[in-house]
């Protein structure tokens, strides 16, 4: 990229960060629920972009959270923290990790809009590792031991007997592990490959089935609406169904843009997940959602959003499946970045939060005022969402929008009923339970 070049470049970038033109008119908590306002999709040659600066946590400092609740660090200093998993021992397995950096810069676009993004500390360098961390038995005091390194992009990760199994961006490997153990030393073996050309959405979600026999797999698309070609998202954009016996595997669920986590509604026993939706036709379009999962259900990406609301900007049109694109159960709010869920029905935190479900949303990028950074509760009855989200953990930027101190990601129930929160922005894992 010549001088002249990037000088260009610079000059927008400073520009878009300077603020945007294009402000949002709905609170997210007003696109929340089954029937979320939609309003007329905009264009633009440069979506605008807000983004705080990454400045990490002082000393000391840590994030909000509502009454009655109490939060602490149980780890810190960790190499971009995504992913938790709760052992039955009362360890906490972490997921360091980031992109691979794989994708080509093709656009001048695509080259500022990364520049934006990184310099919030969201496109830190990941440990490529799982780190475990052990209670000492003192209040807060938690050992760290690193389990696995090498990792190529690590996100899911799944604990079926005695294997663990993680989502590399390429692949899932598995690896002989038993509750207990601090270190594994047999090297993993590919269990079965994972959709890995381009990896605009590299995160690899992975959920085991009550019962131990398949394994669900989260894969994003590889654009924001097709762009780069459909060619390339071949089992993209979908939920993959993996057998476990014979590591065959199936598309279970398709049209699903980015489906980041994923988890099972304790009521009805039925697979859900949380998605993030397309981006640059506004500041209040596309709500990210929550939703069941349907068996061979088709849920709109690229062709249409929300059921029939359809994406000009996709060529060619398919209006065949966006008759039968399923709309979404419950949105969570355009752009908050949904990247964390934990159902739960009984927990360490006061009634209020028993019964639903806990979503961290990562942050929006493309919006103003900012949308997400927060870890919100959308409590369920009769298995189904009801009522608005509510703030759990809140205070991961200042209040200018210019600094941010953290951005939530992973989601775990610990042992004790407590919620884990990994925290890949301030390279920490905290915990939320009733206060005292």
């Amino acid at each position: 990229m010549n001088t002249t070049f990037r000088r260009a470049l610079a000059v927008a970038l400073a520009t878009l960060l300077a603020g945007c033109a294009d402000k949002a008119s709905l609170d997210p908590s007003q696109q929340s629920g089954a029937s979320p306002p939609l309003p007329a999709a905009k264009n633009f040659l440069m979506p605008p972009m807000q983004v705080p600066k990454g400045v990490g946590w002082k000393p000391g400092q840590a994030p909000t959270v509502a009454p009655g609740l109490r939060i602490e660090k149980i780890a810190g200093g960790l190499q971009h923290p995504r992913q938790l998993l709760a052992l039955p021992n009362g360890d906490v397995l972490v997921v360091e990790s980031n992109g691979p950096g794989e994708e080509a810069l093709t656009t001048p676009k695509q080259w500022i809009a990364g520049k934006v993004k990184a310099n919030s500390g969201k496109g830190a360098k990941g440990g490529n590792r799982i780190t475990l961390l052990r209670p000492t038995g003192a209040p807060g005091e938690w050992q760290k031991h690193v389990l696995i390194e090498k990792l190529h992009s690590p996100f899911g990760v799944q604990l079926l007997g005695d294997s663990l199994f993680v989502a590399n961006t390429d692949a899932i490997l598995r690896f002989p592990f038993h509750v207990g153990e601090s270190a594994v030393r047999a090297p993993g073996t590919v269990f079965t490959d994972l959709p890995d050309t381009v990896n605009h959405h590299w995160t690899k979600a992975l959920l085991a089935s009550p019962d131990g026999r398949k394994l669900y797999v989260g894969v994003g698309s590889n654009s924001n609406i097709g762009e780069n070609g459909l060619e390339v998202e071949y089992r993209r954009a979908a939920i993959l169904e993996v057998d476990v016996a014979s590591a065959g595997s199936r598309i279970y669920a398709s049209g699903v843009r980015n489906p980041t986590g994923l988890g099972w509604n304790p009521w009805t026993g039925q697979l859900w997940a949380i998605a993030n939706e397309r981006d640059e036709i506004g500041a209040d379009l596309v709500p990210d959602y929550l939703t069941s999962i349907r068996p061979g259900g088709f849920y709109g990406w690229p062709y249409s959003y929300f059921g029939g609301h359809v994406d000009m900007r996709v060529v060619p049109q398919r209006p065949d499946l966006v008759a039968r694109a399923i709309v979404p159960d419950y949105a969570l709010g355009s752009h908050v970045a949904a990247l964390g869920m934990q159902f739960s029905e009984r927990n360490a935190l006061p009634a209020a939060y028993q019964g639903g479900v806990f979503v961290s949303e990562h942050g929006s990028w493309d919006r103003s005022p900012l949308s997400g950074y927060a870890v919100v509760f959308v409590p369920f009855r009769g298995g189904r969402p009801a009522g608005k989200p509510q703030t759990v953990v809140g205070g991961f930027h200042s209040k200018d929008e210019k600094q941010l101190f953290g951005a939530p990601v992973g989601l775990a129930q610990d042992r004790e009923g407590a919620l884990l929160v990994a925290d890949d922005v301030g390279d920490a894992v905290w915990r939320v339970t009733a206060a005292r």
